[in-house]
């Protein structure tokens, strides 16, 4: 089964003006929503980011920020533990708390 996270990577943002195309980001996402083309790192898979944080804290030039912990896995076993979709609470159908 392939989970799409709520909010589909809202909060990830590629400068790809200060991006070097180390390929870090590609290496350390285990989703692989990077993929490097033409020497630049580019979205592939917007929506498979869990903005977990790892492409933001590994890359070197800081070209991608992501305010993890928002759409995060935790949202998912939420769900999985109330029998609901998936939900970080971000949506305003659930008070404050969660992984928000």
């Amino acid at each position: 089964m392939s989970y799409r996270y709520p909010g589909n990577g809202a909060s990830l943002v590629l400068d790809q003006d200060k991006c070097i195309g180390c390929g870090r980001c590609t290496e350390v996402c285990p989703h692989a929503v990077f993929e490097l083309h033409g020497k630049k790192a580019v979205m592939v898979d917007r929506g498979a980011c869990m903005e977990c944080g790892a492409c933001a804290k590994n890359c070197l030039v800081k070209a991608i920020t992501v305010k993890a912990g928002v759409g995060c896995v935790a949202a998912i076993l939420q769900g999985m533990v109330k029998g609901t979709a998936p939900t970080c609470g971000c949506d305003g159908n659930e008070t404050k708390g969660g992984c928000c």
